[in-house]
C-alpha cells in the first residue's frame, strides 16, 4: 500500500469517471430544454404567423400598388390615342380602302410598343371599324360594344372604364375608354384594354393566396384558377341583372365560395384589419388562413391576401425540433472536444518535429534549385551568345550568295556598260563633228542621246549598290509591285540574252502591294528564283517565266514563279531547300541560293514552297503576311464594290 502511494499521481488519473459525469449533466440539459421548448411552442407559433402576416402585408402593399400603376399609366392612353387625325379620318370615311388597313397596322404597332392587348376603334353606334387585332381570327372589327359601361360613359362623360370577360377574344382584361372629337361633334370611341394575367402568374411564386374582388364580391382575379369568377357571398338580383345587361360575367361561372370568416385574435387581441378565413374546396379539402385586404378605389376593387395558417405550426414544429436538435449536438460537441483536447496536444507536438524536418528538407532542396537555376543561367547564356553568332553567321552566306549572284551576272553586265560606252564615244565624236559643220541641232541631239545612256548606266549602277548592300535586320512595310520591278532591272541583261519571255499577271488594281519584310532581301530572293529558272531553261528553244501575285484560304500574298524548263527531280524536291544542294556542274553554282532564299522567307513569317507544273518546269510560291497598308486597302476597295 505505501509502494503504490509513493508514486506521483498520473496527470489524467480520475478521467474515467467524468464521461459518466458529462453523460449526465448532457442528459439533464437536454430534458430541460426538451420542457422550455414545448412550453414555448403555442408563443412561437404566434410569433411566427405575426412575422408571416407582417411579410404578407408588405406584399399586399406592393401588390396593390403595383395594380394601381398598372391602371393609372393606361387610364390617359385612350386620350392621347384619340388625338390623332387618322382617326377622325377614318370614322369620317369608314369606307375608305386605302386609309382604314394603315390605321388598323397603326393601332397594331403602338398596342406592341405600349405593351396593351388591344386598342379598338369604334363609332357612335359601338361598331368597332378599326383593331389592332385586325389580323386575327378573331378579331373585334364588326363587333359592336355599345352594350359595354366604358363606351357609354366615354359618350357621356369623356372617360370610361370596366373590367369584364371579353365577349370576342375570352380574355379578362380592364378597359379604358375617351371619346374622339371633330371639334365639338363626337366621332366615336376608342378603347384600350389590359389583360391581368401577368399579375397573376407573377403571385403563383408566393405561398400565400392573392385574389382581387369587385364591388359585386366576384373573384376576377387569383393565383388559383378555380377560384375565378366565383362569389364571396350569394349574388342579390340587381348584382345579377346588372352583370347579365353588360355580359360582364358568364353567368354559369358565378358560384359562391365556400368560406367561413370570423375576426382574428392576435397576442395583443382582436385585430379589426384581419379575419380567419376558413375555406373548403368543391372536392372537400379544407384550408385555414389569416385573411388582409386593401382598396383600389378608381376600380372598386378589394385585393386580398390570404396567409396559410397551418403553415406556421409545421415551421413552429421544425424550429422546436432544430433548437432541441442544436442543444444535443452542442452537448455532443463539448463531451468530444474534452475527449480530444488530449489527442490534439499530442498531435501538436507530432506536427511540430514534422515541421522541423520538412524545415530542413525544404532548406536542402532550396540549395539543390539554386545551384540548378545558376547551371540553367550559364546554359541560356552560352546558348544565346551562340545564336548569335549563328546570326551573324547566316547574314554573312546571305551576303555571300548575293555577290555570287553578281558574280554569275558579271558577264552580261559588263556588255551592259561596254555597249553604252561604245554609243557614247560615238555619239561625242558625231557630236563634235556636227559642231565643226556648224549643225549645232544634230549635235544637240547626240548629247541628248549621251545623257540617256548616261541615266541608264546610271540606273543600273544604282540597282547593283541597292542589291550588293547589306540589309537591315528590321522588317517593315515592303512595296511587292517595286521589289519585282527592281528584281526585274537587275537581271534583265540575262533575261535578253537568254531570249526569255517574261509574263506578269499582277492584280487589275494599280494600287501598291504591301507586305511584311526586308525590301533587299526579298529582291535578293527574287534574283535568285529567277537565275535558277534561266538556268533551268538553257536547253529549252522558247524558255517563258510567268509571275503573278495571288491571295490564299490563310490571307497570305502569293507570289508565283512558273518556269517551262526541264523541273525538279523527285530527290530534287526532297533536298531543293538543303545548304550545298546543286544540280548544277561542278563551278557553277554553291547550292546556296534557295537555302538562303528559304530562311530568308521564314524569317518574314512566310514560307516558300516548289513543284513540278502539270504541263512541265517547275513552279515556286513565296507566302508573305501582308501589312496593314495592304489590309486597309482591300477593305476600302471591297466597301467602294
Amino acid at each position: 500500500m505505501n509502494v503504490t502511494a509513493a508514486h506521483p499521481p498520473h496527470p489524467f488519473a480520475g478521467n474515467a469517471k467524468r464521461p459518466k459525469r458529462n453523460f449526465a449533466a448532457l442528459a439533464l440539459v437536454v430534458l430541460v430544454s426538451l420542457a422550455l421548448s414545448i412550453a414555448a411552442l403555442p408563443h412561437m407559433e404566434q410569433r411566427l404567423m405575426e412575422g408571416r402576416l407582417r411579410q404578407d402585408e408588405a406584399t399586399l402593399r406592393l401588390v396593390t400598388e403595383v395594380i394601381r400603376g398598372a391602371l393609372s399609366r393606361t387610364e390617359a392612353l385612350p386620350a392621347l390615342i384619340a388625338e390623332r387625325p387618322i382617326l377622325g379620318d377614318i370614322l369620317r370615311d369608314p369606307d375608305n380602302s386605302g386609309l382604314l388597313p394603315f390605321a388598323n397596322e397603326q393601332l397594331r404597332q403602338t398596342a406592341l410598343s405600349l405593351g396593351i392587348s388591344d386598342i379598338y376603334v369604334m363609332d357612335a353606334d359601338g361598331t368597332t371599324i378599326a383593331a389592332s387585332n385586325y389580323r386575327l381570327d378573331r378579331s373585334f372589327i364588326g363587333q359592336n360594344f355599345r352594350f359595354r359601361p366604358y363606351f357609354i360613359d366615354a359618350l357621356a362623360n369623356g372617360i370610361g372604364r370596366y373590367h369584364a370577360l371579353g365577349t370576342t377574344s375570352g380574355q379578362r382584361g380592364y378597359y379604358f375608354a375617351a371619346p374622339i372629337f371633330d371639334g365639338t361633334k363626337i366621332l366615336g370611341v376608342v378603347a384600350v384594354k389590359i389583360t391581368l394575367d401577368r399579375f397573376e402568374e407573377a403571385w403563383r411564386d408566393n405561398d400565400s393566396r392573392i385574389f382581387v374582388a369587385d364591388q359585386h364580391g366576384v373573384i376576377f382575379m387569383s393565383d388559383r384558377p378555380e377560384w375565378q369568377f366565383r362569389t364571396l357571398a350569394p349574388l342579390s338580383e340587381v348584382a345579377m341583372e346588372e352583370i347579365r345587361s353588360t355580359r360582364q360575367y358568364p353567368m354559369t361561372l358565378l358560384k359562391p365560395l365556400s368560406l367561413r370568416s370570423e375576426p382574428f385574435v392576435a397576442a395583443q387581441g382582436e385585430d379589426n384589419r384581419l379575419s380567419r378565413m376558413t375555406i373548403t374546396s368543391d372536392d372537400g379539402v379544407v384550408s385555414h388562413y389569416v385573411a388582409q385586404q386593401s382598396l383600389i378605389a378608381s376600380a372598386r376593387w378589394r385585393v386580398n391576401i390570404l396567409t396559410p395558417a397551418g403553415s406556421t405550426r409545421a415551421e413552429a414544429l421544425g424550429l422546436f425540433a432544430i433548437s432541441w436538435l442544436v442543444i444535443l449536438i452542442a452537448g455532443l460537441s463539448i463531451i468530444i472536444l474534452i475527449q480530444r483536447r488530449t489527442q490534439l496536444l499530442e498531435r501538436i507536438a507530432v506536427q511540430r518535429e514534422l515541421a522541423e524536418t520538412l524545415d530542413a528538407r525544404v532548406q536542402e532542396r532550396t540549395r539543390d534549385l539554386n545551384n540548378a537555376n545558376a547551371k540553367l543561367r550559364q546554359e541560356i547564356a552560352e546558348r544565346a551568345h551562340t545564336e548569335e553568332r549563328l546570326r551573324r553567321t547566316q547574314a554573312e552566306l546571305v551576303q555571300a550568295g548575293k555577290l555570287a549572284a553578281l558574280g554569275q551576272m558579271s558577264a552580261a553586265l559588263s556588255h551592259e556598260f561596254n555597249q553604252p560606252l561604245a554609243a557614247v564615244k560615238s555619239y561625242a565624236e558625231n557630236a563634235a563633228t556636227f559642231l565643226e559643220r556648224d549643225r549645232a541641232q544634230e549635235a544637240r541631239e547626240n548629247i541628248t542621246r549621251i545623257s540617256l545612256m548616261a541615266d541608264r548606266m546610271a540606273s543600273i549602277s544604282k540597282h547593283l549598290r541597292n542589291f550588293a548592300r547589306r540589309p537591315q535586320e528590321q522588317l517593315r512595310d515592303i512595296p511587292l509591285r517595286a521589289v519585282i520591278r527592281d528584281a526585274l532591272d537587275l537581271i534583265e541583261p540575262r533575261l535578253r540574252r537568254a531570249g526569255a519571255e517574261v509574263i506578269l499577271e499582277l492584280p487589275v488594281d494599280e494600287a501598291e502591294i504591301w507586305v511584311i519584310g526586308g525590301r533587299v532581301r526579298l529582291q535578293q530572293v527574287l534574283v535568285n528564283l529567277l537565275s535558277n529558272a534561266l538556268d533551268a531553261m538553257v536547253d529549252t528553244k522558247t524558255p517563258k517565266l510567268e509571275l503573278h501575285i495571288t491571295e490564299d484560304v490563310e490571307g497570305m500574298v502569293c507570289l508565283t514563279l512558273r518556269d517551262n524548263g526541264t523541273g525538279l527531280s523527285q530527290d530534287a524536291q526532297a533536298q531543293v531547300f538543303d545548304p550545298f544542294f546543286t544540280t548544277k556542274e561542278p563551278g557553277h553554282g554553291l547550292g546556296l541560293g534557295l537555302s538562303i532564299s528559304y530562311n530568308i522567307i521564314r524569317d518574314f513569317g512566310g514560307k516558300i514552297e516548289a513543284r513540278n507544273t502539270a504541263e512541265g518546269g517547275a513552279e515556286f510560291t513565296v507566302h508573305l503576311r501582308p501589312s496593314a497598308k495592304s489590309r486597309q486597302h482591300t477593305s476600302k476597295a471591297k466597301q467602294n464594290t
